[in-house]
This record gives structure tokens, C-alpha cells and sequence, in this order.
């Protein structure tokens, strides 16, 4: 059931985006990356100022080079991100930058992927977690050795985020390769969104394994029941919902939540989007129990919230950056 809370995140996240597209209409291509910024700010609870928000996108452009994607629309998710995490974003950007320069001496390709995870390192670096870049090729690459075909530039911030784990690189993949071989035996497909589910669930360094797959099959089939055989773009928030000991009542919430948005004008035609959203919403929703605060649950829930946008931003982003890269700046 959708509580009054959860409602005024729906109404939140509406009124959010209408704001962006009155703002932006012309200089996003694809609506999704509005739907994405919207829900950063409702999912982190920040408030929404517009001006601010372009200032931060403006800064972000009048700051790079000719031809550095950030000319285009990534910036518009960049900025907002440093807007979220940070307090004073245009100082934030300067270090971004230094550290995604870092990442490319270690030989992470340019591009959309290098930025969101230098984003992540920055993030880990505030919180007082510095997580060497070595070790994240390390963890990448390991990622890649398991699964060739798989594995892409999206999966960076992902790697970030399995490189702050305790314990070898060897230790962590092995930990993956659990959760992909034990899912795939029970109705999941093979395939780059089963990998991503599998890392999402190895981010738990809490929950024993096993009970993580009994949650993911429980939940998945949950939905079954309910709705319909989940796409592979929504088994991340399976993995979301098995976080949670009862993650499975949760998912009427979650369809009724996406119900609401697929009703609204403005979302009616983004109906695999939808869904996402409102799991997001739903589990912001979760994370604002003060119980939760400092605990395993809430850092893991934070942190696959997190790789999932940034995994979004990072498709959607190379599907439509080549036609962006000829619009005006904000």
C-alpha cells in the first residue's frame, strides 16, 4: 500500500521533473535523463532548486573542453549528483575531474562511465573511505575475467563500489560468481543484467549469502504471481527488495507506486522506467526509518541505489549523447 509518506515522494518526484522539463525541454533528448535527475533528489531527500541546479550544469560545461561529453546532456546528471552528495559542488567538480584524470592513467576509457565512478570514488572519499584506483582496475578486471562478453565500461561504478569490499580481488569475484550461479539455477536469466543483480547483492557484506538468493527468488517470484515475469532491467530491484526481511510485501507497493506514475501524463510512455522509479521511491521510503541509520542494511541499500542510477545514466547516456552533442547549453 503507498503511505502518505511514499505519496508525497510521488508528488515530489512529479513536480520535480515538470520543473527540469519546462527548464530543459530542448536540451535533453531523452526524457529518462530528467526521470533520473527527479529522482535523485526525492530518493536523497535534497530539495530541489531549480537555479541552483542549472548553475551546477552550467558550471559543469563553462569548464571543459570542446568535445568532452560534458559539453552535452551527461552533465545535466553529473551536476546533479554533485548537487546531491555535496555542499559546495563546483569546488566537488574540480576534484571529480582530478580524480577521473587519475582513472584514465589507469587506463579506464573516457567517457560517461569514468565520470559517474570517479563520482562514486569522491563519494567513498568524503565519507573517509579512499579507495585506491589500482584496486578498482583490479576489481574490473576480475569482473571481466569471469565474464568477457558482459562486461563494459557501465559496469565502472560498480567496480568502485566492489573495491571498497574487505578481502582479495579473487575473494569478491568468487563472492559474485555465488549469486550468478545459484540464480541462474532458479528462473534467472544468464545474461549483463543477472551479472549486475549478482554484484548489486554482493555489496551486502552483512546478510548471508544464501538467505540473499532465497530473498531474490522469493521476491522475483512475488512479482511473478502479482504482476509478470520481471524484465532483466528490473532485476536490480529484486536485489533492492531482498535487502529488505520482508522485501516481498513490499512489491504491491512497488507496482501500485509505478501504477500511479504510468496514470501521470508525463510518465505513461516509460512504463519499464516506472517501475524502477517507484522501487527506488519505495526503499527511500525504507531508508528514512532512523532505526536503519549507521547500519549494514541502510550503507548497502544507499550503495545499490547509487550503482543502479548510475548504471541508467551510464545506458542512457551512450544511446543519446551523440544527438545531444549539437544542443545548446543551459
Amino acid at each position: 500500500m503507498v503511505t502518505p509518506f511514499l505519496e508525497q515522494k510521488l508528488q515530489a518526484y512529479h513536480d520535480t521533473y515538470e520543473q527540469l522539463k519546462g527548464a530543459l525541454r530542448w536540451k535533453v533528448s531523452d526524457q529518462r535523463t530528467l526521470m533520473m535527475v527527479a529522482s535523485m533528489y526525492v530518493v536523497n531527500n535534497k530539495p530541489f532548486h531549480l537555479q541552483q541546479f542549472l548553475k551546477v550544469s552550467d558550471y559543469i560545461k563553462d569548464n571543459v573542453g570542446a568535445f568532452n561529453t560534458l559539453k552535452s546532456s551527461p552533465r545535466f546528471t553529473i551536476g546533479a549528483m554533485l548537487d546531491v552528495y555535496f555542499d559546495e559542488p563546483e569546488k566537488k567538480f574540480h576534484e571529480l575531474i582530478e580524480i577521473y584524470e587519475q582513472m584514465v592513467d589507469e587506463r579506464f576509457s573516457r567517457g560517461t562511465s569514468t565520470y559517474l565512478a570517479a563520482q562514486v570514488l569522491l563519494g567513498q572519499k568524503e565519507e573517509g573511505n579512499s579507495i585506491p584506483i589500482d584496486r578498482v582496475m583490479k576489481v574490473y578486471k576480475g569482473m571481466s575475467s569471469h565474464h568477457f562478453f558482459l562486461t563494459s565500461s557501465t559496469d565502472y561504478p560498480l567496480a568502485v563500489l566492489l573495491a571498497g569490499r574487505d578481502g582479495t580481488v579473487d575473494k569478491i569475484m568468487d563472492h559474485v560468481e555465488h549469486f550468478y550461479k545459484e540464480l541462474s539455477k532458479n528462473g534467472f536469466s544468464k545474461g549483463n543484467d543477472l551479472q549486475f543483480l549478482s554484484h548489486i547483492l554482493s555489496i551486502d557484506s552483512e546478510t548471508k549469502p544464501d538467505e540473499l538468493v532465497r530473498q531474490s527468488i522469493k521476491i522475483y517470484d512475488t512479482f511473478k504471481t502479482s504482476w509478470k515475469r520481471p524484465k532483466g532491467m528490473h532485476y536490480p530491484l529484486v536485489g533492492l527488495l531482498a535487502l529488505l526481511k520482508d522485501g516481498e510485501n513490499e512489491v504491491l507497493t512497488v507496482l501500485e507506486a509505478s501504477d500511479r506514475l504510468g496514470s501521470e501524463k508525463p510518465f505513461r510512455w516509460h512504463k519499464d522506467m516506472n517501475l524502477i522509479m517507484a522501487a527506488n521511491l519505495t526503499m527511500s521510503e525504507k531508508l528514512d526509518n532512523p532505526a536503519l541509520l549507521g547500519t549494514g542494511i541502510y550503507a548497502a541499500v544507499d550503495a545499490i541505489i547509487q550503482a543502479q542510477q548510475a548504471a541508467m545514466i551510464a545506458a542512457v547516456s551512450a544511446a543519446t549523447v551523440v544527438s545531444s552533442s549539437g544542443d545548446g547549453g543551459s
